[in-house]
């Protein structure tokens, strides 16, 4: 069954509602994705290998 908007107000609260689920999502997959990328820059240094 779809959903029946009534008003524009309806349709825009729904639609926002989702877009911000949206948004939040990807910025907890942007921050595991930048967590990934510079972990495997820390891990592949020798051990006597100091950073300058």
């Amino acid at each position: 069954m779809e959903t029946q908007y009534h008003t524009l107000h309806e349709f825009l609260f729904n639609t926002k509602g989702l877009a911000y689920i949206f948004m939040g999502v990807m910025l907890i997959c942007l921050v595991g994705f930048w967590k990934f990328l510079t972990a495997r820059d820390q891990d592949h240094h020798e051990p006597n290998d100091q950073p300058r």
